[in-house]
């Protein structure tokens, strides 16, 4: 087994053809077939069937396809690290929230760029579930998360905190100095994040520990989707702040903070605790850290708190 090979079952698997995975991998078509059947031979068991639009992964190829990725994604770090310059280089795979893209996906993408001119950068989005699921595989360096789930590889550092919103149409009256209750509209049609969702979570426990019912008209695992169904007309719905501020400043949507007690979220940087971290990284998590920190007391991030800060203040 060689890395020949790993690149030939990536490409194959990718492309749903032999033909067009050579076309890929610049070389001829016998070259991946030959390593395709080495691979085979090599693992003793099918990686790939003939269907009826191309290659298709068996079961036992898509295993080993997850960890071919994984292993390649090692092995070009090791190579980016190793790779002589003038100042830190590597590649850095960083994992963003929905509602926080905007706000620091281009600041961060720029600093880099600026400060570090030999760190390639590569920002994903994701929500938390599969953000967590792609740093505990070695998948991400580093991600920002909500309250995510315990777990023994991840180091968790908190960094801030905010109340959830109540987001309808301009004419509901909605305004950021007057908190409302959930029970006060629950009795509207509520479009939510499907589950297991945080926000669904935090809304289903405070509905369960005050006793509400809430009104669901519909379900989604977008956040845009989410949005585009209260300018649509179709109901109200929960959202972080700072996912909706540019949408309330263009007068699409109204917003007002939930005043239940449970209903905000604390935003964590979670890194593998598993592995060595690289110069590279840890140079661009502490860019991440700093703009989040400049974003919260420069005024663009309105409604979150730093967790720091709100400690430090508490003693």
């Amino acid at each position: 087994m060689d890395i020949k090979q790993l690149r030939a079952l990536i490409a194959v698997a990718d492309t749903g053809s032999v033909t067009r995975a050579a076309s890929l991998l610049h070389i001829v078509q016998p070259a991946v077939s030959r390593q395709l059947r080495l691979l085979e031979e090599d693992v003793g068991a099918a990686l790939f069937a003939r269907g009826r639009y191309g290659m298709e992964v068996t079961d036992a190829g898509a295993v080993f396809v997850e960890h071919a990725r994984r292993a390649l994604a090692e092995l070009d770090r090791a190579r980016s690290e190793l790779r002589v310059s003038d100042g830190v280089s590597g590649t850095v795979t960083v994992g963003l929230l929905p509602s926080t893209c905007d706000l620091l996906a281009s600041n961060l993408v720029s600093e880099v760029a600026s400060r570090f001119p030999a760190i390639r950068l590569r920002v994903l989005m994701g929500y938390t579930g599969t953000l967590q699921n792609w740093l505990e595989q070695n998948e991400t360096d580093a991600a920002l998360l909500y309250d995510p789930k315990p777990s023994p590889v991840l180091a968790v550092t908190p960094l801030v905190e905010e109340k959830l919103w109540i987001v309808g149409l301009p004419d509901s009256g909605f305004a950021a100095d007057k908190p409302v209750a959930l029970a006060d509209v629950a009795h509207l049609p509520m479009i939510l994040p499907n589950a297991p969702h945080g926000i669904r979570a935090l809304v289903e426990q405070t509905c369960v520990n005050a006793g509400i019912e809430l009104t669901v008209a519909a379900e989604t695992n977008a956040m845009s989707v989410q949005k585009g169904l209260v300018v649509g007309g179709h109901g109200v719905t929960i959202l972080p702040g700072i996912a909706v501020a540019d949408d309330v400043a263009a007068g699409r949507v109204s917003a007002a903070p939930l005043a239940d007690r449970l209903l905000s979220r604390r935003i964590v940087l979670a890194m593998p605790n598993n592995r060595r971290v690289a110069a590279a990284v840890r140079c661009v998590v502490d860019l991440l850290v700093a703009q989040i920190a400049e974003a919260v007391r420069g005024g663009t991030w309105t409604t979150a708190q730093l967790l720091q800060e709100r400690t430090a203040g508490s003693q």
